[in-house]
Formats: structure tokens, sequence, C-alpha cells
């Protein structure tokens, strides 16, 4: 009889006090990643996530038929609105990952239509289906290069609003049914779109699921603004864009380049952090986003780089490290990258390496060594590396270039601190973490 008496006060009270919050009441506080500085506390209200879920529906088709694969922390705002908050308001259903370990096995357990994401995911994906297809034999290596050029045709086509058809579709129907269809059934088979958000998402990485059939929509968006500001639709989507701001949001582009961004999304401020708060919402209610970007001739939003990362050589030369970074992952034998050189002469950056694909190399040039340390830095290597760098680099100015790297043995990690949640690279970590391997390469680059 208490037990029972207990329960019905406490609906009692949760009743009373859902009534009484307004729209403008405090619902969270979320402390930003600390990419660059001191994690922030950022306040949101419900007024905040509901201008969000409303406009996010109106640029998302999702309903009650879909289901969701949510794997993301539920303390990040990304995981929160676009794999939490936006499905319950559609009606959809979402499903949860056991850990970001069994997300393959899951996706085929759950056969997800949405699933919202970051882009290393992706990569890791794109990374799985080259690897089974280099595995392969000949014969199939030659089919899924060809079936991806002609994917490729297709989706610029279909990018283009123009049609498919004679001997063009035709093609596409054996690439599809030969190729494409087993990459599909890896997602369970009834996806209908991914969405990417929290970092950028590498344009051919985009154009390569879109060519197999798999679209990705990719978003943009900051803990301070809860979080979407602009995102790619079904209907209106740009490989290497973040899509058109949300309705309601204005954004523009200061003269030095930043995304200000002003609206019902933008926080209350930063929790007991007044000073902050007016640096970064100016008096006419502009939010700093600390993001450069640009505006395509049709409206659509670029993301450039993240103003703190800009990387000032010593001769006053600016380098965005982003864009640099994205095309060295294309690299089959690079996992991560991380571009240094502020204040410095030269561009240098300190690479993980895809230790399976480097070792494959090494048994191929019959390279034999003791230690994983000796192997990486065993002169047959460097010069591949060496060669995948200036390959990809080759169209970025003089000063652009990396003129040194250095191989590391462990990748970075959430858990080692060098990772935020949506893994992206806190680079102050890193650069305190690997002080000594950076000064050695400068010794040698400038001495």
């Amino acid at each position: 009889m208490m037990l029972g008496s207990q329960v019905e006060n406490g609906d009692s009270l949760y009743q009373e006090r859902a009534h009484a919050s307004k729209p403008d009441d405090l619902a969270t506080i979320i402390y930003t990643s600390g990419t660059t500085g001191e994690p922030k506390g950022a306040m949101l209200t419900h007024s905040n996530f509901m201008s969000n879920v409303r406009a996010g529906l109106m640029r998302l088709e999702v309903g009650p038929e879909d289901v969701f694969l949510s794997f993301l922390p539920l303390s990040h705002v990304f995981e929160r609105m676009a794999g939490y908050y936006l499905p319950l308001a559609a009606g959809a259903s979402i499903a949860y990952a056991e850990s970001p370990f069994t997300v393959p096995q899951n996706i085929l357990e759950v056969r997800p239509t949405v699933m919202a994401s970051v882009p290393r995911v992706y990569e890791m994906m794109h990374l799985r289906v080259i690897r089974t297809v280099e595995a392969s034999s000949k014969v199939s290596r030659s089919l899924f290069n060809w079936s991806i050029g002609i994917g490729q045709q297709v989706s610029q086509r279909t990018q283009n609003k123009l049609p498919v058809k004679g001997p063009l579709a035709a093609k596409a129907r054996i690439a599809d049914r030969l190729v494409f269809s087993k990459i599909r059934q890896n997602t369970g088979g009834r996806l209908r779109f991914f969405v990417s958000g929290g970092a950028p998402l590498s344009q051919p990485i985009a154009e390569f699921f879109h060519a197999a059939g798999i679209l990705i929509l990719e978003g943009y968006g900051l803990t301070e603004t809860s979080p979407v500001i602009s995102v790619n639709t079904l209907d209106e989507n740009r490989f290497g864009t973040v899509g058109k701001p949300l309705p309601d949001i204005e954004v523009k582009i200061a003269p030095d380049g930043e995304i200000l961004t002003r609206g019902p999304h933008i926080m209350k401020g930063y929790y007991k952090k007044p000073k902050d708060t007016k640096e970064a919402i100016d008096s006419d209610g502009w939010f700093h986003t600390g993001d450069i970007g640009m505006f395509d001739e049709d409206g659509f939003l670029k993301i450039t780089d993240r103003k703190k990362n800009i990387i000032v050589l010593s001769n006053g030369k600016n380098v965005a490290p982003q864009p640099i970074e994205n095309r060295l992952k294309q690299s089959r034998y690079i996992n991560q990258v991380m571009l240094l050189g502020d204040g410095r002469k030269t561009i240098t950056a300190l690479i993980t390496p895809d230790l399976e694909a480097v070792k494959g190399f090494a048994e191929r040039m019959q390279v034999s060594t003791s230690s994983l340390r000796e192997l990486l830095d065993h002169s047959v290597i460097r010069q591949l590396f060496r060669e995948e760098i200036d390959e990809r680099t080759a169209d970025f100015a003089d000063f652009e270039q990396v003129r040194m790297f250095t191989l590391l043995e462990e990748e970075f990690t959430a858990e080692a601190g060098e990772l935020t949640p949506t893994l992206k690279l806190k680079r102050k970590v890193i650069l305190e973490k690997y002080r000594q391997q950076i000064e050695q390469m400068y010794g040698v680059t400038e001495s």
C-alpha cells in the first residue's frame, strides 16, 4: 500500500513539475568538447531544443515507420537531438546499440531506416569495403572498380537531377545486383539515409557511398546551437557542403570568414561564465561559431575549418588543416592525422598508420623487422608514406605541403583523452602528449 502511494505521489509530482515548466526554462547544461581549450557549459532551454526539433522535421522526412539505431553518447548534443528528440517527436522507434564495437552486428539485427553518426564511422565502413575488395580475386577487383565508375556516373546525374536511362541504366542495374546490393546488405538492407555530424565528412567518402546507393546527409551545428544550424536533405543535397540553414535560423559570414548565426536555437549562455558568453554572443544576438566557411552560389554552406585550428606559419601564411587532413586520410595506409606548424616555418604531421595495411605492404616488399617501432622507422615504409603524402597533396600550395611527419605506434583514442565523444581531435592534448616528437621533427626541418 505504501509503495503504491509513493508511485502515485511521484507521478503527481512529476506531472506538477512538467506543467510548471516554461519554454525558456533551462532544460540542460551540456559541456563543449574542449578541442582547443577549456570545456564550457552551454545552457540550453526547452525552447532551444523544440525549435530545433520542429525545424529538423521540416527538412528531414522522418515518420512513425522509421527505425533509428543509436550508439553515440546521449550526453552529446548531436545524438540527443538526431538520435533521441527528433525520432521521438516523429513517432519513430529507437534501438540502442550494445556498444560502439557491436554496431556492425546491431545494424544487421535492427535493420535501421535512419542512422545518425560521426564521419569516423563512415570512414571505417569504407575501409572495411576496401579491405574486402583488396583481399578478393583480380576479377572481383576489376568488377568492383567498374561498378564504382558506373555508380559515380549515376550519382552525378542524380545530383544534377538528370534522368538515368539507356545503356547507363542497364549497366547500373548490373553493378547494383553484383556489387552494390551486397554493400547495402551490411546496413541491414532497408536504410533510407545516414545523417553525418559532429565533424567534417570527407567528400570522397560521401561520393563513394552515394555511388553504392547509400545517401549520407551531412549537417552542421554546435553544442551552443541546440545543435543543428544547417543540413542537407533528400531533395536538396550537395556533397562537400553542410546543406542550407534550417527554417527560422539566420546565418551570415563575417568579414574574416567566421560563420555567425542567430535565432531560437541559440543557448542562453555559458554556465557561470558571463565573460565567455559576451564574447560568443554579440549585442545583436549573433552567435560567433568559431568556424570559417562560405556560401556557394546556390546557398549551400561549406565549412573550411575551425577558426582556432587555423595554422599561422612564421611567415604569416594561414593554413586550414582539415582539408589537408581529410585528403591524407583517403590513403589506404593513413588512419588518423594531425597537422602542425603554428608559429613555425613549415607544416609537419603526426600520423597514426593503418597497421594492418602497413604490415601487408611490408610483407609484399619483404621488409623484415623485430618491432613495430623498427617497422615504422624503416626506410621503405617511410618512403611509402612520403609518396602517399606528396601524391594526395600535390594540388595544395607550396606553403601547405607536409615537409616532415612522424608515424605513431598507437592511434588517438577518446579513452586517452585525445578525441572528443564524436571522435574529433583534441589538438591541445595531442600537442602536449607528443611535444618531444614534434620538437624532433622541427629540429630536422628548421635546423
